[in-house]
This record gives structure tokens, sequence and C-alpha cells, in this order.
């Protein structure tokens, strides 16, 4: 192998891994809505997490774990950024092996639950770490492209997107049984945004637009 392709595989490699990522983000929402809805006949469930009793349960804890393997692989500019990404998998691989309460759950269900919302919660705040903070660095040694400025854009705004997600959901659950807005699913689309603004970040992150030149 030539001394140019050693030089530039590991950024390759690196750029694949960032893509990787971004698209089992995306998908993952998609995916366990229509999955369960067309193989049987599941309708919208009250959040993402609550798939994990449906038809793609396992779909959804191996796309968790998928996602929580490829974020502990991710290398930044410091430990700092490392550490993120370790972070990031333990809570990731926590939302997985940690369900969601079912609907009429027992004391241990609801301690399992409530395992879950931590590490979920745990999990969005450091998505929106990895937007607002490490995807916005540039090396040192380096002057910022026009693109990496407009990434950088795209970064903040899918930051400030999860942020606002997890607000609003947090806002969700004092809402009464009986209220119209919680029969609109509000919590499973509010999921689903932060986790489609995190795929884009890690699209962006990846180059697959606004490439340098």
């Amino acid at each position: 192998m030539s001394q140019a392709l050693l030089e530039h595989s590991p950024v390759i490699s690196d750029r694949g891994l960032r893509r990787a990522i971004g698209v089992v983000g995306m998908l993952l929402p998609v995916t366990l809505w229509l999955g369960a809805r067309f193989v049987a006949g599941t309708p919208l469930q009250s959040s993402v997490s609550s798939y994990y009793y449906t038809v793609v349960g396992d779909v959804f804890v191996g796309a968790i774990c998928v996602i929580g393997v490829f974020l502990m692989a991710y290398r930044g500019y410091s430990p700092a950024d490392n550490l993120a990404g370790h972070l990031a998998c333990l809570f990731a691989v926590g939302v997985g092996l940690f369900p969601t309460e079912p609907l009429d759950p027992d004391p241990q269900q609801e301690l399992v639950g409530t395992i879950h919302l931590i590490c979920a919660a745990l999990l969005f705040v450091t998505l929106a770490y990895f937007c607002l903070a490490l995807f916005r660095k540039t090396s040192q040694h380096r002057v910022p492209t026009a693109e990496k400025l407009r990434r950088n854009q795209i970064y903040t705004i899918c930051g400030w997107t999860i942020i606002g997600c997890i607000a609003l959901i947090a806002a969700a659950f004092f809402l009464s049984e009986d209220s119209p807005v919680k029969r609109l699913r509000p919590v499973f689309w509010l999921e689903a945004f932060a986790i489609m603004a995190f795929g884009i970040s890690w699209l962006t992150k990846g180059e697959t637009w606004l490439a340098d030149r």
C-alpha cells in the first residue's frame, strides 16, 4: 500500500464512521414507526422507546447499541472529546438495555424505567454537547474554511433543536392523560426530531455535504 493511501485512509474511515452514525440515527424513528405499522399494524406509540414492546423491539435495541458503539469509536481533538463519546456510548447502551416502563409497570419495571429516562436524558444532552461544542472546534493549526463555518451553523441549529426537544419532552410529562395534545403523541415526535437533528449533525460532520474544497 502506498504512503499516500496510508495517510488518507484514516480520514476516509473516520468520515465513513460519522456518516454511518448519521444514517442509523436518521433512519431509526422512521424504521420503527413504519416497520411496526406494516408488519403488525401497530399504531403510533407514545415514544420512540415504547417500540421496545412491539414487533420491532429488537431493531430498537440493536440500532441504539450500534449507535453507542459507533460513538465510542469517535475520536476528537482532545481527551474530553473522546470521553464524551464513551459517555454517549454508555448512555445509549443504557437506553437499549433498560427499557421504558410498560403501560402497567410493577415496582421493578418502574425502577428500570427510571434508569431508562435518566440514560435517555443524559444521552440527548451529550448529543447536544457534540453539536454545540465538539463539532464546532477547528484544529489550532488551521483556519476555518467557508464550508466549515457553514457546517458550524448546522451544528448550532441541530444542537439547539435537541435541547428544545428535551425541554418540550419534559413539559409533555405534565400533560393530563385526557389532554388533546397528548393524543398526538408529542413525546414520539419530539424524540424523533431530536434524533433526526442528531443524524443530520453527524452526516454534516462526515462532510456528506459542505465538504471542504
